[in-house]
């Protein structure tokens, strides 16, 4: 793509039209490096960042720094020194012949910690790897490998990429992302830093395996991977940032593994401070108030980058995540993947599983009102696709139940009784308590008769057992229900694909959070969809980020799970997928950005107009995806 000059919007809002004087957006002009100094062209992770100091994880800025960290541990220094001779690498080709090798021993988080090492020799060859093999090398870089990295990621060697704030920080907060910005990110045209979007997370539910506090880093870090491979996002204009507020002790993670006190846990060794809230939910203290570290952390970043600069939430406690969305997504570029993104690419599926149903439907969004569904699990996930379904597709409250620990949620007529836990959970309980045991999933199903099941409980794996399979074939006669276990990663599944597509006799069309092999069913080889945010994210935040958009309406979403449901093929239809194959996701992904883009120009949200028409803002979008320079 031709280089061109970025241009905020006008103040005033009005969308500013592409022209040749405008150009497009900010970050075209470096999808090729075309029109920078050849210094600053270069990534910074490639040559010696600045010292730092405030932004580095607490425990590692006092033991002096990173190489003090790792030197003055004999098993991390002992890891680093294999990490580099393993990885040998300069060319693409060559990355992937040693990881695959790696991989060949069974166990996949040497073949993460592989990859760490490679970003940090080379991160064009490392780019370039995922992009040739996203199939092979995302499930390795994220879920499901990510989740036992970030248990163990202080057991890894640490390396620069990645910003720490602190609740140490308070008042201080734009003086840490500045250093991390001079240190570690590169100037435009106009001498200013450039980043384009920030995903920041504290670490208090990763996945579905709880509070892993500063060990989370690799959640954001590996978010901010799948923006560059699958939307085309330039990676060297983005930070992924840890909020240190503390960890809680082993029992606040699922697998009570020894985060907090482990002699390498690189955060603050302290307890989160916690309130109960209006709502009568733990909530973390630092984030509320006047001098919210939140709030602190969103101004500052819109202060050194801009108000275009997206600010992404990810993995916050649900009980955070949930105000925290509400308090800020209209005075900011922001949105929460995990509410948000979740519920979208869960709709996009609910969808595409009406395509394998209906071929001949051509209103999706509209069948999806003839549908019933049973969320299992009341977390951000499930809430999110509740409110997306409810608000976005107009699906009746009627037609939507949910469950908690406590069974089927219901409240009292007048609202003052119930087994609601907050006001997200009351805002969709069934009016008058269940006559049946609701806290029995099977008998629940007989009594609500699902066309869709949907588990995302996180805490429960293999819950959806053969008597729960038996009885949603069996309340849906000839009709083939959905039944999707989003729990990430695999080991928290709700049920696992063979199980699912055996006991049901290949009836049911199931998908997971987390990528299961294909199964054979009486001659028949069914291709298992993975309900992973990797198909919505990506493609919603480059779409943003290109219009220069001001804000992230519901809407968004909904436009994005139908390109996603009508970017199937034929090939996905046939091995019964429900969502596109992940080898297509850039394709996937550029759908959703172009679906996005003309909605936010629809609704008057754009900062820049791309094109009228779909193909003409395609095109605009494909042109500036970023490619590392490793590639023809």
């Amino acid at each position: 793509a031709q280089a061109r000059v970025a241009q905020s919007a006008v103040e005033d809002g009005t969308p500013v039209p592409r022209t040749a004087k405008t150009g497009l957006w900010m970050g075209c002009e470096q999808s090729t490096g075309i029109g920078l100094p050849s210094h600053e062209s270069i990534p910074p992770s490639t040559t010696p960042g600045a010292p730092r100091n405030l932004s580095l994880a607490a425990s590692v800025a006092a033991k002096g720094g990173i190489d003090k960290w790792n030197s003055e541990d004999e098993d991390l220094d002992s890891l680093l020194k294999m990490l580099s001779a393993m990885c040998s690498a300069t060319t693409p080709e060559g990355a992937l012949k040693e990881v695959k090798a790696v991989m060949s021993l069974g166990h996949n988080l040497w073949a993460y910690a592989y990859m760490r090492m490679l970003y940090a020799k080379n991160p064009e060859v490392y780019y370039a790897a995922l992009l040739k093999k996203p199939s092979m090398l995302l499930p390795v870089v994220y879920t499901p490998t990510v989740g036992e990295a970030c248990q163990k990621f202080g057991k890894l060697p640490a390396f620069r990429r990645g910003c720490y704030i602190s609740i140490k920080d308070r008042g201080n907060v734009k003086k840490v992302i500045e250093e991390y910005t001079a240190s570690e990110l590169s100037k435009g045209p106009n001498g200013k830093y450039m980043c384009d979007c920030i995903v920041f997370s504290d670490g208090g539910r990763i996945l579905g395996l709880g509070d892993l506090g500063t060990w989370g880093m690799g959640i954001p870090i590996g978010k901010l991977d799948l923006y560059a491979a699958c939307a085309g996002v330039n990676p060297h204009r983005t930070i992924p940032v840890i909020i240190d507020v503390g960890c809680s002790d082993a029992a606040g993670n699922s697998d009570k593994v020894v985060v907090r006190d482990h002699e390498l846990y690189t955060g603050m060794k302290q307890d989160r401070k916690k309130h109960t809230s209006e709502a009568g939910t733990a909530v973390n203290s630092a984030y509320y108030g006047t001098d919210s570290l939140i709030g602190e952390f969103m101004q500052a970043a819109a202060d050194v980058f801009g108000t275009k600069c997206l600010l992404q939430f990810e993995d916050f406690n649900s009980n955070d995540a949930f105000p925290l969305l509400a308090e800020y997504r209209d005075k900011f570029l922001t949105y929460n993947d995990d509410i948000q993104g979740t519920a979208a690419v869960a709709v996009a599926a609910l969808m595409g599983a009406i395509k394998l149903r209906k071929p001949e439907c051509t209103d999706l969004v509209g069948e999806l009102g003839s549908q019933t569904f049973l969320l299992h699990g009341a977390g951000s996930a499930n809430l999110g696709t509740l409110k997306l379904l409810s608000q976005e597709a107009g699906v009746p409250k009627s037609k939507i139940c949910v469950t908690n620990s406590r069974g089927v949620i219901w409240r009292s007529k007048d609202g003052k009784e119930g087994s609601f836990r907050n006001g997200e959970q009351k805002e969709f309980a069934q009016v008058g308590k269940p006559t049946y045991d609701a806290s029995n999933l099977a008998d629940t199903i007989e009594h609500i008769k699902p066309s869709c099941l949907i588990g995302a409980v996180g805490v429960a794996p293999g819950c959806f057992d053969k008597k729960v399979v038996d009885a949603l074939v069996r309340v849906n006669g000839s009709e083939r229900p959905s039944m999707f276990a989003m729990s990430n990663p695999g080991d928290k599944a709700e049920i696992t694909a063979r199980d699912a597509y055996t006991w049901s006799n290949g009836r049911v069309i199931y998908a997971s959070g987390t990528a299961f092999e294909p199964v054979e069913v009486d001659g028949k080889t069914f291709a298992p969809g993975q309900v992973n945010n990797i198909y919505i994210f990506p493609g919603v935040s480059f779409g943003a980020i290109s219009c220069q958009a001001r804000s992230i309406p519901e809407r968004f979403f909904m436009v994005a799970a139908e390109a996603v449901a009508n970017s199937l093929d034929e090939a996905d239809l046939r091995a019964d997928r429900i969502l596109p194959n992940t080898d297509r996701l850039r394709e996937v992904s550029l759908n959703v950005a172009t679906a996005v883009v003309l909605e936010a120009q629809k609704q008057g949200l754009a900062g820049q107009s791309l094109g009228l028409a779909w193909p003409e803002v395609r095109a605009e979008l494909q042109a500036c995806m970023w490619s590392p320079s490793t590639l023809p």
